[in-house]
């Protein structure tokens, strides 16, 4: 499967982005996907994830409440929307997906990689 991310911009403290990520291929909807980014300076980190039928998500402690992640398998699309913005979420996004089963999976279970969008929050 190819990925293609995109929706990143400069937006300023408290305000909100819409990610998303485009996926080729009919089987989108057997993927788990994932949402990780990498500040500058530091290493990549996991975001949120979404399982096959998007029933189930998982978030990391620092956007929960704040950043939603969805999917819409008929459009082989998943969504990233990002609310109440703080300069400390400013990054390069990056959208995954595994064949593996599960939400809190190791990073390496990820075998497929967008590009990456960057997204900055000004203060």
């Amino acid at each position: 499967v190819q990925l293609q991310a995109s929706g990143g911009g400069l937006v300023q403290a408290g305000g909100s982005l819409r990610l998303s990520c485009a996926a080729s291929g009919h089987t989108f909807s057997s993927y788990v996907m994932g949402w990780f980014r990498r500040a500058p300076g530091k290493e990549r980190e996991f975001v949120a994830v979404i399982n096959w039928s998007g029933v189930s998500t998982y978030y990391t402690d620092s956007v929960k409440g704040r950043f939603t992640t969805s999917r819409d398998n008929a459009k082989n699309t998943v969504y990233l929307q990002m609310n109440s913005l703080k300069p400390e979420d400013t990054a390069v996004y990056y959208c995954a997906a595994s064949v593996v089963n599960g939400l809190r999976i190791p990073i390496n279970a990820y075998g497929y990689w967008g590009q990456g969008t960057l997204v900055t929050v000004s203060s």
